[in-house]
């Protein structure tokens, strides 16, 4: 049995879920969620969400797990939300915004500017003495994280000085240089 697909997902107060044959739809404070499904059933039980798997062919155990996480991940957005934060390592290097549009100048002959969805929240943290940061916050953890692997994408860290948009946390593998 997958381990992570046994577990029962909990629903918290103030989410509600809807199964039908193919689709979930999740409902909570922040947003609304839908995923489509196969090769699983979900059942609701006593505020718990259950996935089980029809039997142990290879296909039926691959997505037994990655629709728990998935679903588990719906809930958890829609009553928390979800935060990514990028920070922006190099001499020069900026970030501004204005409304849902972000602005960065990241060492090119020309600023980078961004147009994000509506479903993501933007802020631009700007401190003297202190590395720019972008932090993202959403209810799509998907979202979220395929827009953060975007931003980071501009400009990635580079192993010598580690320049460039790393996640905050991240822990680069950094090389010594050729006086080493």
């Amino acid at each position: 049995m997958s381990r992570i697909g046994k577990n029962p997902i909990s629903i918290p107060a103030g989410v509600t879920v809807e199964v039908s044959e193919t689709v979930i739809t999740v409902k909570g404070k922040l947003g609304q969620l839908s995923q489509n499904y196969a090769d699983v059933t979900v059942k609701v039980e006593e505020g718990q969400l259950l996935v089980e798997r029809p039997s142990d062919s290879k296909d039926h155990r691959a997505k037994h797990g990655l629709y728990r996480s998935l679903i588990n991940n719906m809930v958890l957005g829609v009553s928390e939300g979800f935060t990514k934060e990028l920070e922006l390592v190099g001499v020069g290097y900026r970030a501004s915004n204005q409304g849902q549009k972000l602005d960065l100048a990241l060492g090119f002959s020309h600023n980078i500017v961004l147009e994000v969805t509506p479903e993501v929240k933007l802020e631009t943290i700007s401190e003297k003495g202190k590395n720019p940061i972008v932090k993202l916050t959403s209810f799509d953890k998907q979202l979220i994280g395929q827009i953060a692997a975007k931003i980071r994408g501009f400009r990635k860290p580079e192993p010598y000085k580690g320049k460039g948009v790393k996640f905050v946390g991240e822990v680069l593998r950094r090389k010594a240089g050729k006086s080493a």
